[in-house]
């Protein structure tokens, strides 16, 4: 939704601002956090202990997702290989001195297979990343949310598709793409927030639907996003970057939302992502998975319904 030269939210709430973040950053307001380690059972996550190498043949009708890193995912469905919010290098706001990569992302951009398309979610540096779209090459064809196809252009980055929100574009004759809500917002610069959209994606087949679901905070379109869909037979739910949660909470999952995203999605697997690469938030790095596990054992869900893959580890349904 656009007011004016602004996108805003479905579900609107106080946008942030540099005094709220200057109070993050110099520690004037606090908030007291408790982690339930204790509680917390051991990981079953790891179904594949040798996940196939992300360049063997996959049957046409399967999926295979391999978590790189941070948001960044390479779908091969359909003959096609997709990748994510690719990012792997550091995150380059240079304006806010840059943020160091904690692991190295395997597989490493030289040894991916070749990419047919890039999904982009919205412009924040940790989703949009000049230096990893430029190595990708000249034949990617790239997804974008409304307003971000003029940046591609004036970097000469390639074909370029610009949605908005419930627009669809076919990959294939058989896969479709549909750009969908998220609770989130956009900026590359100081003075250019919400200058262009942000989004969710869904790939659809006729056996498998794969929903990523960006950067976002909790709200009730996961409802309608699994009751449009009937269901999702596997989502990419983020669960990292929520502390403090008076400043993270309207634009980023908490571990305790993502399991409720993943249940009004109606996800059938669901895998876990923006977290543990890059020190954005105060939470530290390993903890969301400990929360998320916590979770799932508290609402009575098998921890194998929802994933915590390794940097580099692939799963297929």
């Amino acid at each position: 939704m656009k007011t004016r030269h602004r996108f805003q939210n479905v579900h609107p709430h106080t946008p942030h601002t540099l005094g709220g973040l200057l109070r993050w950053k110099l520690g004037l307001a606090k908030e007291d956090a408790t982690v339930p380690v204790a509680a917390a059972p051991e990981s079953s996550d790891h179904i594949n202990s040798a996940p196939p190498p992300v360049t063997s043949s996959l049957e046409r009708d399967r999926v295979r997702v391999t978590w790189i890193g941070h948001s960044t995912f390479l779908v091969q469905h359909q003959g096609l290989n997709i990748l994510t919010d690719p990012i792997f290098g550091n995150c380059q706001p240079f304006w806010l001195g840059g943020i160091r990569r904690a692991k190295p992302p395997i597989p490493k951009i030289d040894n991916l297979p070749a990419i047919h398309h890039v999904l982009i979610s919205h412009s924040h540096y940790d989703h949009l990343d000049l230096p990893s779209l430029r190595a990708l090459g000249s034949r990617v064809e790239f997804c974008v949310p409304t307003g971000l196809s003029k940046w591609f252009a004036e970097r000469k980055l390639g074909l370029c598709h610009e949605l908005g929100w419930w627009e669809t574009f076919n990959l294939t004759d058989s896969l479709t793409l549909y750009c969908l809500p998220a609770q989130h917002g956009s900026r590359r610069q100081l003075f250019d927030r919400d200058r262009t959209l942000w989004c969710g994606w869904m790939l659809k087949s006729a056996t498998k639907s794969i929903y990523f679901a960006g950067d976002t905070g909790y709200s009730t379109t996961f409802c309608e996003i699994g009751e449009k869909f009937g269901g999702v037979d596997l989502a990419m739910i983020p669960i990292g970057a929520y502390r403090p949660r008076w400043l993270m909470q309207p634009v980023h999952l908490s571990p305790e939302e993502a399991v409720r995203a993943h249940v009004d999605l109606g996800s059938r697997l669901s895998v876990a992502c923006h977290w543990g690469t890059f020190q954005m938030a105060d939470e530290p790095l390993d903890e969301p998975p400990v929360l998320l596990r916590h979770e799932l054992s508290r609402c009575h869900i098998e921890a194998k319904r929802f994933r915590v893959l390794g940097i580099g580890e692939s799963i297929e349904i």
